[in-house]
């Protein structure tokens, strides 16, 4: 019987929707919790092309919520293992891994064959430089996340208001799953929310799942929806994420990272600084021609500053997410 038969009985998708999904390119962002199920459902799906981008290893504590490895994953590249594991699950469909983190340097290289795009990093530095370009080139973006037992799925990007326009700014002290814990299912549930509006988009379902949010409380088993399509989006990006290369000798660098994570400032002419030191101070750019770049690991900690900065500075401002000596960037 074709793999796909119970699917293909649906009116919506058909031989052509079958065939649509085979001639698909995606990429998917984060090989995580959220990027489990995805991964699983667009390749049982059929869709024919998967671009996987994570620069992490598989971790024992993480397994609760990554059901698409087993400890036989342990310490392989995430993006290499979610490849032997799909290439089982459906060998018809092909897979290419990046082992990177996805950042201003690299999206367009990324991005830019990709007919939607899948945020689910636990970045959020990912999320706005995802954002930023899907938004520019109109490729539909599919972003999600999940702390402790809460989350949200929305469509944004390729036509709809992008991410900025809905979050324009990120909250003042950002939890992570490794501080707050999170559930299992609840990423689950959410990360196969986003595989079933990836797919209604690339069968053209109607009505779009783009400018649509959903929220999902896993303890009081409530959700809630809402519309964005009128979000109007910021009239300027006052802190974009760039990439290290785009750094200039000609700016103001200011290092937030301490020495027990990096032994070295991103750049030799960089001022090192604590950012609670930072935010209590108002040290001056040479001028409002000079471009400040604020450095930390996830980019948390540059956020706060650039936006201190900003108070009182009219000078362009952009942050850098560097991660830290160990290549981690969350």
């Amino acid at each position: 019987m074709n793999r796909y038969a119970r699917q293909m009985i649906l009116p919506e998708i058909g031989e052509a929707g079958q065939n649509r999904l085979a001639d698909t390119r995606v990429l998917v962002i984060g090989a995580g919790g959220l990027g489990s199920p995805v991964l699983q459902y667009l390749a049982g799906a059929g869709v024919g092309n998967i671009a996987i981008v994570d620069p992490d290893r598989v971790e024992k504590s993480n397994l609760h919520r990554q059901p698409l490895f087993d400890e036989s994953c342990i310490g392989q590249s995430k993006a290499e293992a979610a490849k032997m594991v799909l290439g089982k699950l459906n060998p018809e469909v092909a897979i290419t891994t990046h082992v990177m983190a996805l950042d201003a340097g690299n999206v367009s290289n990324l991005c830019i064959d990709s007919d939607i795009a899948f945020d689910c990093a636990d970045s959020f530095a990912a999320t706005y430089v995802a954002s930023d370009f899907c938004f520019e080139k109109k490729i539909p973006l599919i972003s999600a996340s999940v702390l402790s037992a809460n989350g949200y799925v929305g469509g944004f990007c390729g036509g709809a208001p992008s991410v900025r326009a809905v979050f324009p700014d990120i909250p003042s002290n950002l939890a992570t799953c490794a501080t707050a814990g999170v559930m299992g299912p609840v990423v689950g549930i959410l990360g196969a929310m986003q595989a079933q509006m990836g797919l209604s988009i690339l069968l053209g379902l109607d009505p779009s799942p783009l400018g649509k949010l959903m929220s999902f409380d896993g303890i009081k088993f409530a959700t809630s929806t809402f519309r964005f399509d009128d979000a109007p989006e910021p009239t300027e990006i006052a802190f974009p994420f760039i990439s290290q290369t785009e750094i200039s000798p000609d700016d103001y660098v200011v290092e937030l990272r301490g020495k027990d994570e990096v032994a070295n400032p991103i750049t030799a002419q960089a001022d090192r600084l604590v950012v609670d030191d930072f935010l209590e101070t108002r040290p001056m750019p040479i001028s409002t021609s000079t471009k400040t770049v604020f450095v930390c690991r996830s980019g948390l900690r540059a956020w706060k500053a650039a936006k201190h900065l900003n108070r009182w500075w009219d000078g362009p401002i952009a942050l850098v997410a560097a991660g830290t000596s160990t290549g981690e960037n969350t």
